[in-house]
């Protein structure tokens, strides 16, 4: 009797990007996917190269581990646009706050004319 070996370490987690360091904990996140997504590529290899199995429970395994990879990879995405998204808040948040007193008047900044 062959043992099917069909446990993997992915832990899945969410974040609110509320934060000051929002950034840094999406990149290790990011970081944290890869190395799962490494660890099942080498278990893939593993499985290929087994010989305990049948050509069937081989198949069956991988078919489970690249389903778990590609949602690992759908995760990484996700985080990375995220990632894109929080740094185009902050760009156009500095722009806007650049633009105060340049080519735009406010209370400290206005010129009167009298003629």
């Amino acid at each position: 009797m062959t043992t099917i070996n069909t446990h993997s370490q992915t832990s899945i987690g969410q974040t609110s990007g509320g934060g000051g360091n929002a950034g840094s904990s999406t990149a290790s996140q990011i970081a944290k996917l890869t190395q799962q997504i490494q660890k099942l590529t080498t278990q893939l290899k593993d499985v290929a190269n087994s010989s305990g199995m049948t050509t069937e429970q081989k198949q069956e395994q991988q078919q489970l581990i690249q389903t778990q990879i590609k949602m690992l990879q759908a995760q990484i995405a996700q985080l990375q646009r995220q990632q894109a998204e929080e740094a185009q808040q902050k760009t156009q948040a500095s722009s806007v706050t650049r633009a105060d007193g340049q080519n735009r008047p406010t209370d400290s900044h206005q010129v009167d004319v009298y003629i």
